[in-house]
């Protein structure tokens, strides 16, 4: 069996027919990996949309330091309406919760950012988010 933390992480996103930007990472995040993740979100943007973000964290690794720079650089122009992320460890939900709060102290924008279990749950609340969200409600951390 592999080690999924290795350390050319290979990202994957993709945006749903549920207007879900949907991304499966492994092994550890790569600057390069988060500046085209940032690109995929302000493409969203540009399009006239906020972001809701499905984040498959099962098999991430670390995200290092410069990592989270470019991380918060790159969304610091980014509207999102959440974040929800699933199967992520003690150390990733630790690390995503510091980077998501960081660039939203930032941004002077604050969204809901959750960790669920399974995708099943995650894709479920943020398919409420984005409910309330179109319903000119806030949505709810």
């Amino acid at each position: 069996m592999s080690d999924p933390r290795r350390a050319d992480a290979r990202p994957w996103f993709r945006e749903d027919p549920e207007g879900l930007l949907c991304t499966h990472i492994e092994g550890d995040l790569s600057e390069d990996a988060a500046s085209a993740l940032a690109a995929a979100c302000q493409r969203i943007n540009d399009s006239g949309r906020d972001v809701l973000m499905l984040c498959d964290a099962r098999r991430m690794g670390t995200v290092p330091a410069p990592t989270r720079k470019a991380m918060a650089d790159g969304f610091r122009p980014v509207r999102f309406i959440a974040i929800a992320v699933f199967g992520a460890s003690f150390a990733v939900r630790v690390i995503t919760t510091l980077a998501t709060k960081s660039i939203q102290i930032l941004n002077r924008n604050a969204y809901p950012v959750e960790f669920f279990e399974t995708e099943a749950e995650a894709r479920a609340w943020l398919v409420a988010q984005r409910d309330a969200a179109g319903a000119g409600q806030r949505p709810v951390a």
